[in-house]
C-alpha cells in the first residue's frame, strides 16, 4: 500500500454509506472525539423549521470512537474528496480534519475526518438522550426520516461489534415514541 492512500473516518452514515469507491475497509479507532448526535440537521435529516439530529464526532478528553476506515481506490481521491465536501459540508457545521486513526490489530494512518465545529449555531452539544429521542422520533429531511439515520447507524455498528450504548438506547427510546 502506497504512504499517499487516502483514509477516511466513517463514525455515521458512512458506515452504511459511503458513496465512494472504497479498496479496503479496516475498523479503527479516533481517540480523543467521541460519537454525539450534537449537530442539529437543516438538510438531511430535518429543515430549518423542525430541525433533526446527526451525528458528528465531539472533542472530549480520554474519549474515544471505533469507526471504520475506508481506503480510496487509487485514481479516486480527488473525486472522492470533492464528494464528501458537498456530503459533509453543505452547512458548514462540519469541519474537515486530517486526523491520526489507529487500526484494529494493530498499525495507523491519517484520515479525512469530519468532525464538529464547536463555534457553529448547528452545534447542540449537552442534550438529554430523552430530548434526542424526542427530536430524532420526528424529524424529516432531505435524506429521509431522522430515526432511518438512527437505526441504520446502530444496526451497522452492532454487525461491526461496535455497538455504541447511547445510540442503542435511542433506538429503543425512539421505537416507543414512533410507536405511540
Amino acid at each position: 500500500m502506497s504512504e499517499q492512500a487516502l483514509w477516511v473516518f466513517g463514525y455515521g452514515s458512512l458506515i452504511w454509506n459511503p458513496g465512494f469507491e472504497v479498496a479496503e475497509q479496516r475498523i479503527a479507532r479516533l481517540p480523543g472525539w467521541h460519537r454525539s448526535f450534537c449537530m442539529s440537521s437543516i438538510h438531511h435529516r430535518g429543515t430549518v423549521e423542525s430541525p433533526g439530529l446527526v451525528l458528528a464526532l465531539d472533542a472530549a478528553e480520554g474519549a474515544h470512537c471505533d469507526g471504520v476506515a475506508f481506503r480510496v481506490a487509487p485514481g479516486q481521491e480527488e473525486g472522492t474528496i470533492a464528494y464528501l465536501r458537498e456530503r459533509e459540508l453543505i452547512s458548514s457545521a462540519y469541519l474537515e480534519r486530517e486526523l491520526e486513526i489507529v487500526f484494529h490489530g494493530g498499525g495507523s494512518a491519517m484520515a479525512v475526518t469530519y468532525v464538529i465545529d464547536t463555534e457553529h449555531e448547528q452545534y447542540v452539544a449537552g442534550m438529554s438522550l430523552e430530548e434526542q429521542a424526542r427530536i430524532i422520533a420526528r424529524a424529516v429531511g432531505g435524506r429521509g426520516p431522522n430515526d432511518e439515520y438512527l437505526y441504520n447507524t446502530a444496526a451497522h455498528l452492532a454487525d461491526l461489534n461496535l455497538a455504541d450504548e447511547d445510540l442503542d438506547w435511542l433506538v429503543s427510546r425512539v421505537k416507543d415514541l414512533t410507536a405511540a
